[in-house]
């Protein structure tokens, strides 16, 4: 029996991801309807704007954080990146106020990147479980930021106008977070699908094994991953410090789990080699619907925890489930 062409077969094992994008589509509308009904106010204009200025961030950091489940791994240190770069970058506005704010972004990325490196380095060349070496490199970045601030906080009037507008400012009435989210997704996409390198992070994630024996660079390319990964960090902890007017020690503990929560929604799989942007946004936008619609309706805070929780559980069945799925389709065509 003749071979299906590799595009053929390419829409086969996509078509179980796209039906699953399309039932949290459908999954989100029918969420924003009855919210609606219980609160007019969902949909306004306002109430979307600031909906998507608050996940922004998030949205950033979930792209990061899907280039390294993909290639199997993990990062836990994240949220300490956020602080030590947003508290580092603060404290550089602080004592030279005439600083442009795109220096600022970029001291902030290159200071994520100097951390992804490290977890990198551990991760690719020296064989640490992704776990371990994030656990540690979080209590290390979580530590230094203590140190480099003296545990004192840098405020709002320490702050110039131009940095803290690169969270509050617009671009054709459009919050500045929301556009370089979008950018990020736009330069994600790009890279994923149009690119080598990014075309080879997902065969190292879906089968290591094989992708060592066809020669792929697989250390070279988890390192590359935990470097955009740091990278986003850095540009997320300048943005996070823009937009609260705060660096503190403290910022973001914990916010790792949100930003795995949110690419689990979006149907990437902790197991590796599976994540799409289109889903990933979809993951966020839903996680920020779920934070902004639940007080919005009067849902009690330990509900909200109680529902989140069963949503993410309810992504990962799915997730489990359209796997399964897609595995014995391949069986069933290599029997035939």
């Amino acid at each position: 029996m003749a071979e299906k062409p590799m595009g053929a077969r390419a829409k086969l094992f996509s078509k179980p991801e796209q039906l699953r994008e399309l039932g949290l589509l459908l999954f989100i509308i029918l969420i924003g309807l009855v919210v609606q009904l219980r609160n007019p106010g969902f949909l306004s204009i306002t109430n979307i704007t600031a909906l998507f200025t608050n996940t922004a961030i998030l949205g950033i950091l979930a792209v990061g954080m899907m280039l390294v489940l993909v290639t199997r791994g993990i990062d836990l240190s994240i949220g300490a990146i956020i602080a030590f770069s947003g508290m580092t970058t603060a404290l550089t506005v602080a004592r030279f106020p005439g600083m442009p704010p795109i220096l600022a972004m970029a001291e902030g990325i290159l200071i994520g990147m100097v951390f992804g490196s490290l977890s990198g380095f551990l991760v690719a060349w020296m064989d640490v479980l992704p776990i371990i070496a994030t656990l540690g490199m979080m209590n290390v970045v979580r530590g230094l930021t203590y140190v480099v601030s003296g545990g004192q906080w840098v405020s709002s009037y320490q702050m110039s106008a131009g940095f803290k507008g690169l969270a509050t400012g617009k671009i054709l009435g459009i919050n500045n977070l929301i556009v370089i989210a979008f950018a990020v997704f736009v330069l994600a996409a790009f890279f994923i699908n149009h690119t080598r390198t990014g075309r080879r992070i997902y065969a190292v994630g879906s089968n290591p094994e094989a992708a060592g024996i066809s020669g792929l660079p697989r250390r070279r390319l988890v390192f590359y991953a935990y470097l955009i990964m740091g990278g986003l960090a850095g540009l997320a902890g300048v943005l996070w410090v823009a937009k609260f007017a705060s660096a503190q020690g403290n910022t973001a503990i914990g916010y790792e789990l949100n930003v795995i929560a949110a690419c689990i929604l979006g149907g990437v799989s902790i197991a590796g080699g599976v994540g799409r942007i289109f889903g990933l946004v979809l993951g966020t936008v839903l996680f920020g619907i779920l934070n902004n619609a639940l007080p919005l309706i009067n849902v009690s805070p330990f509900w909200q925890m109680g529902i989140q929780g069963l949503v993410i559980l309810a992504a990962v069945i799915t997730n489990v489930l359209v796997r399964r799925n897609t595995e014995r389709n391949a069986l069933r065509r290599r029997a035939i």
